[in-house]
């Protein structure tokens, strides 16, 4: 009996052309050279008002606050000074479309990047201005991936790409288990998730840093399914909605410890919190729905069991979730949870290996090709 192909016959990766793009989309330029413009002047001005006062009296911050890593802001100012002109030469490196341009805008960026996980570590607190020049760099770096693949267009970079998918799950489970061993008293079992980066929460701060990691891993595998996508439409939805779905995640808002909730101090970024954990749950299932039409019967029927398993789990874990309100033992919403989550993460994992499955039958195909046509022209 004939197998069916992984993909219909329509979005065949044979019909895909051969061709690179000479330059990146106007959004995808205009959004970097925005980022990089904005983060340059920051800098400049940020490291000049710091260098000039290194006591920090002009922008109104103690020298307390580095908790003694720096007697006082003359290094940090200097440094930001250096990041400031480095973003600006890479401005007008990318506004130039220079060969270099995707080098600078990833080395700015990731200076950047860099300094804000220093920062947050010396300062061991999270800031709304994290929030307002961070976020930024994050959506900048989302937007290099492309320009550093734009200038390496090659089967091995696109492996890499959905290698990343591989990665980024199994760097979730792994901060999964390293993470709540920081905090006292926690218990996977009877704990969500949340708790480890709640207001007050011990972890919060390793936690959100870390997390990143696994968005932008994600954010390289949704752009690795765009690259693979060829012809097939769904694919191409897939690899967007990954993207946004980062990009969404960037900033979540926390929720309080549930102690605090309980006692009524509760706020809007509980609300939002949930309303977050909702649009998550429809990102995952509408990529699940579109990467599962796209490739072939079995993995169709994967992906509905997973759906299955996100409609068993996630029930039992809304019946336990008004003990958190109430400050009353959940204990087994932690495992639902973790169930759950586990299966979008396995999910990923075996959408990339058949991604990679089908970029190799791709290459040796091509090979193939090139092979025959080099010895009918011998």
């Amino acid at each position: 009996m004939e197998k069916r192909p992984l993909i219909k016959k329509e979005d065949s990766r044979k019909e895909r052309p051969a061709q690179k793009m000479v330059a990146l989309p106007g959004w995808q330029r205009i959004t970097l050279l925005i980022v990089l413009g904005y983060e340059g002047a920051g800098c400049l001005l940020g490291g000049t008002l710091l260098v000039a006062a290194p006591d920090g009296r002009y922008m109104d911050m103690p020298t307390t606050m580095m908790h003694g890593v720096f007697s006082d802001f003359l290094i940090p100012g200097i440094i930001l000074f250096g990041l400031g002109i480095l973003n600006t030469f890479a401005f007008f490196t990318v506004l130039r479309r220079a060969a270099s341009d995707w080098f600078m805008a990833g080395l700015a960026l990731g200076g950047l990047f860099i300094w804000f996980v220093v920062e947050i570590i010396i300062l061991q607190e999270l800031h709304w201005l994290h929030a307002m020049w961070g976020i930024p760099v994050l959506l900048g770096l989302v937007v290099t991936i492309p320009l550093i693949v734009l200038r390496h267009d090659t089967a091995i970079m696109r492996k890499a790409l959905l290698s990343c998918g591989i990665l980024s799950s199994l760097w979730y489970v792994a901060i999964n288990i390293f993470v709540p061993m920081m905090y006292d008293g926690y218990s996977m079992a009877s704990l969500t998730v949340s708790e480890l980066s709640a207001i007050g929460a011990s972890t919060r701060i390793v936690w959100v840093l870390l997390a990143m990691l696994y968005l932008l891993l994600l954010i390289a595998f949704g752009w690795g399914v765009l690259k693979s996508s060829g012809h097939s439409r769904q694919l191409r939805i897939a690899g967007n909605l990954i993207i946004a779905y980062c990009i969404m995640n960037f900033y979540w808002p926390p929720m309080h410890q549930r102690e605090v909730i309980a006692a009524g101090g509760g706020t809007l970024t509980d609300t939002l919190h949930i309303i977050w954990a909702m649009m998550t749950l429809l990102f995952n299932m509408l990529l699940m729905g579109f990467g599962a039409a796209a490739l072939g019967k079995r993995f169709r029927i994967y992906t509905i069991a997973t759906w299955l398993v996100f409609i068993v789990f996630g029930i039992l874990t809304f019946m336990e979730s008004p003990g958190i309100e109430a400050n009353l033992p959940t204990p087994h919403i932690g495992l639902w949870e973790r169930i759950n989550m586990g299966a979008f993460l396995l999910w990923i994992i075996v959408f990339a290996f058949v991604l990679l499955k089908i970029e190799r039958l791709f290459n040796s195909i091509n090979g193939s090709e090139h092979l025959v046509n080099s010895s009918t022209n011998a």
